[in-house]
């Protein structure tokens, strides 16, 4: 157990007093916080997209309905034929022309948006979109239905989402939220278990092809160096992914207050004449901004729970993939003769990673999001995005037993590998040649 902790220690020191390690862990929380300040930011302000000038010629002798003008596309119609006007574009001051043929209502045929510079796809499906509206109004007019009536007609609906709770009290809910946690939590989660399995094999390849390993066998047993390596650095990511939290949470709180005090008080400000005290407006304006509801949805989320399983996962799928990753980086003499093994390793790594942020969010109850969270291959990714949404205490406990039994199995396989694969030099490797350490006697 000593030269366990040995190794352990070499491998978290070697790696935390790197210049990378530090500038790394004190750059990444400053660009979360930017992140997060940018996002407030253009929630409060609203992001101004760009107003494309589109000049209408209208051919069309039944459809009489204007087209209504918005932030992203203005229409101006214009009484001039479509050759001139296509010729007249560049210096027309318009960006497009939209040209509306003498078609049935029945059946809109031949619309043509043309323009300079080809038209991005929201744009084409915001103008059909518009088109379809006049179509629309233009033929409830012709039935019979005022103005009025067509207004009435419209309804905004605005859902407050809820969420009954074990005791029956309703709390607030936000799937906006749930999804955004579990994609962060999800896309941490692979890059993390990705990263830090990539070290071990390289630290074991490096260490071979150095024959440093040749000493160290003398003192040490091959399973003793495998897991020493596995969990030093382990440590490593957890130091890191710790400070991270830290750090994020202490930048971002300030962040948030520099943005609260100075760009929202301005605008509520404003906007109210002064006529209410600072500190009402500004808790108003984040209230009703995007931001403020996930806010307000997270207050109800148990973030110490869901960021203690995060460890839990985080070091049951590193340590359960890290063990391939080390018995990879025995089996071979160079980084180059990585790509056949990690190819097969990382394919269900990243088939958890992909149907999660697909299936699991859309379906997080489903049987699919079940299988995922529990097989061992998938559970530490699809058991992360599955949590802001609320999962059962049993199918949890039952995930991390199995992924404990996941990680001893994996361990077990790997080190049987692991203990010739170091030995190994200048001979070209397979898997029917892995296979057969496996099954070597002692």
């Amino acid at each position: 157990m000593n030269k366990i902790l040995l190794i352990i220690q070499r491998e978290y020191l070697s790696r935390v007093k790197k210049k990378s390690f530090i500038v790394m862990t004190l750059l990444t929380p400053v660009i979360f916080a930017g992140f997060y300040g940018m996002m407030i930011y253009f929630s409060i302000q609203g992001i101004k997209g760009s107003s494309n000038k589109i000049a209408v010629v209208n051919a069309n002798k039944t459809l009489t309905e204007k087209l209504i003008s918005t932030n992203n596309a203005t229409y101006t119609y214009v009484n001039k034929p479509l050759p001139q006007m296509k010729a007249e574009l560049a210096t027309s001051g318009y960006d497009y022309v939209l040209y509306l043929p003498d078609f049935s209502l029945d059946d809109p045929s031949g619309i043509q948006l043309l323009g300079k510079k080809q038209a991005g796809l929201t744009l084409n499906n915001k103008v059909a979109d518009d088109v379809e509206n006049a179509i629309r109004n233009q033929k409830l007019k012709q039935s019979g239905l005022a103005q009025k009536d067509l207004d009435n007609l419209k309804s905004s609906v605005d859902i407050d989402m809820k969420k009954i709770g074990d005791t029956g009290k309703e709390e607030d809910s936000s799937a906006g939220a749930s999804t955004i946690i579990a994609y962060v939590g999800g896309i941490l989660m692979f890059m993390f278990i990705l990263l830090y399995g990539i070290q071990v094999m390289r630290g074991v390849i490096e260490e071979k092809t150095n024959r440093i390993i040749e000493v160290m066998i003398s003192s040490v047993k091959p399973f003793q160096l495998m897991m020493g390596k596995i969990i030093g650095i382990a440590l490593v990511g957890l130091t890191q992914f710790i400070l991270w939290i830290v750090l994020t949470g202490i930048i971002s709180t300030a962040v948030v207050k520099i943005y609260a005090d100075k760009s929202m008080a301005q605008s509520a400000v404003s906007t109210a004449l002064k006529k209410q005290n600072e500190n009402k407006i500004i808790k108003e304006a984040t209230e009703k901004s995007p931001i403020g509801n996930i806010q307000k949805s997270l207050a109800n989320l148990d973030v110490t729970k869901i960021i203690t399983l995060f460890l839990f996962f985080f070091l049951g799928g590193y340590l359960f993939y890290s063990a391939l990753y080390a018995a990879i980086g025995s089996a071979v003499d160079s980084e180059t003769e990585t790509q056949q093994f990690m190819f097969p390793v990382m394919m269900p790594l990243l088939l958890g990673y992909t149907l999660s942020l697909s299936v699991v969010t859309n379906d997080p109850y489903g049987n699919m999001a079940f299988w995922l969270s529990m097989i061992p291959f998938t559970s530490p990714i699809a058991m992360m995005v599955r949590l802001p949404y609320g999962v059962p205490d049993w199918q949890l406990a039952l995930s991390m037993a199995l992924l404990i039994l996941g990680f001893i199995g994996t361990v077990w396989v790997a080190s049987r590998i692991y203990r010739v694969g170091i030995l190994m030099y200048g001979k070209k490797t397979s898997f029917k040649e892995m296979i057969k350490w496996f099954t070597y006697k002692n």
